[in-house]
């Protein structure tokens, strides 16, 4: 049977305003001119513009709200909007930048693609019409890094879906060795040992001694090759010591991504960081990227309508629909303002106290002198919650003397050290890294090794967490670290 029941919930939800604001405060200042641009174009209340003199604006509210003495609607308050101060806006801690800067464009860096490029040379073949559209099908087909990666197969049953061409895998495998003579060369290549081949067949020295035995040591002890069992490859090849080195040494040469990164497209990279922090005569200073305090302000057209609404009939239906239609423009103008405005005291606040924790390294950059972080201490600092703190670490970065790094560079685990201090895992790491730098690359340490040396120097640290440090330093096991 069915039952009604009668229950008390407590819960507690986000109001607009709320959600308004913790989506800007993890948007990074890259994006944020995007975000505000777009709010623009959908809230006409809601202006670009140099603040305007409060005096002068103030008055001019003064001399509408006295020249009118119709009374206000019960549901629409006009005072609100008549006498609040929403005409420009403007945050402290904007950088010290002039107009010029501000305004000054970025040069665009000229690209073209790589699969652009690889048609293009398509052109200069001398296919039919049939082979033409088979070529331009695999070079759809090449991946970012300039592999491909799907099977001909596959591509045989795109080629008949798609363009209605009918092949054979003999066919379309001669005009995926005309494509794979293209430049870069190892372009189009199924894997890495047909990249790797393919360059050193197109070297301009192919026929001479160590590019054949590079080219037979890819084709016959690949697996051997990438596992670093060089005793193996020297029975297998039949060379010396010697000649494997100059062997090795070529073939670490070769591109293993001949597409590139991205989509193969030649371009600049720039960061922009959110905060900026300078050193004046042993002082730290922290201000916030100029454009992270844009220029806003509540619309006056917007807000005089109500002026006119004051000495009209309230009665007037459509009228009163109108209003309503400006009451919300102007209430979301003013509550992305404020979501603007708090995200700027929110990002510098927390970066302030990021600052005050970490004083010793932000003076000279060395990163032994990270003191062990995590959310927890900078959410407490600043009594907000650490999901806060965390928005703000995960996308924002500070450009500082030596160097930009982004927030969560900052926040660290602690290790103990056998005098009970904590130190930060960072310095640990960057122990851990400088011993791989000048090990014996003939004898390599392992991981068992790493960590005695490491409690020899009072690192109290396991075996499993040398393992997990090595990996996120991307360095590799002993076994593939080992030279001749």
């Amino acid at each position: 049977m069915q039952k009604l029941n009668l229950s008390q919930i407590l819960s507690q939800k986000l109001s607009p305003q709320q959600i308004q604001f913790i989506k800007l405060l993890q948007v990074p200042t890259a994006e944020l001119e995007t975000r505000i641009e777009e709010e623009l174009e959908i809230n006409p209340a809601l202006e670009e513009g140099k603040e305007v003199d409060s005096d002068d604006q103030a008055d001019d509210f003064q001399d509408s709200a006295e020249n009118s003495e119709v009374k206000e609607d019960k549901d629409i308050n006009i005072e609100e909007y008549l006498n609040e101060e929403y005409g420009g806006y403007k945050m402290q801690g904007d950088g010290n930048y002039s107009n010029d800067e501000e305004e000054r464009d970025m040069p665009l860096s000229s690209y073209s693609s790589l699969h652009e490029q690889l048609l293009s040379q398509l052109n200069f073949l001398k296919l039919d019409e049939t082979q033409r559209i088979i070529g331009k099908q695999l070079i759809g087909s090449i991946e970012n890094d300039g592999y491909i990666r799907r099977s001909l197969e596959a591509i045989i049953n795109d080629l008949a879906f798609s363009q209605n061409v009918e092949t054979d895998l003999d066919e379309i495998e001669e005009i995926l060795i005309k494509i794979q003579g293209f430049e870069p060369p190892g372009i189009a290549a199924r894997n890495l040992q047909e990249c790797l081949i393919i360059q050193l067949e197109r070297r301009e020295d192919p026929h001479e001694p160590l590019v054949q035995k590079a080219v037979f040591i890819v084709q016959h002890c690949f697996e051997e090759f990438t596992k670093k069992h060089y005793d193996k490859i020297l029975k297998k090849a039949g060379i010396d010591e010697e000649e494997l080195k100059d062997v090795i040494h070529l073939i670490t040469r070769l591109n293993p991504k001949p597409g590139g990164i991205s989509d193969g497209m030649v371009r600049n990279h720039y960061v922009i960081p959110d905060f900026i922090l300078t050193n004046i005569n042993g002082k730290l200073e922290i201000t916030l990227n100029s454009k992270n305090a844009p220029e806003l302000k509540v619309s006056r057209s917007y807000s005089e309508m109500f002026n006119a609404y004051d000495k009209s009939n309230k009665k007037d239906k459509k009228l009163k629909e109108t209003v309503s239609f400006v009451k919300q423009k102007l209430d979301s103008a003013k509550w992305f303002i404020d979501a603007i405005k708090q995200r700027q005291q929110t990002l510098m606040k927390t970066m302030q106290a990021i600052l005050d924790y970490q004083q010793e390294f932000f003076v000279d950059g060395d990163e032994t002198k990270l003191r062990p972080m995590i959310l927890k201490d900078i959410a407490e600092r600043i009594d907000m919650d650490i999901s806060t703190v965390s928005r703000v670490a995960n996308s924002k970065s500070i450009q500082t003397e030596f160097g930009v790094f982004p927030l969560k560079y900052f926040f660290s685990e602690g290790i103990a050290t056998d005098g009970g201090e904590d130190v930060s895992n960072r310095e640990v790491k960057s122990v851990l890294n400088k011993m791989v730098e000048e090990e014996d690359k003939r004898k390599p340490l392992s991981d068992d090794k790493l960590v005695k040396l490491l409690n020899q120097k009072g690192y109290n640290i396991a075996r499993r967490t040398v393992a997990k440090y090595r990996e996120q330093l991307q360095i590799p096991v002993a076994r593939l670290r080992k030279e001749l």
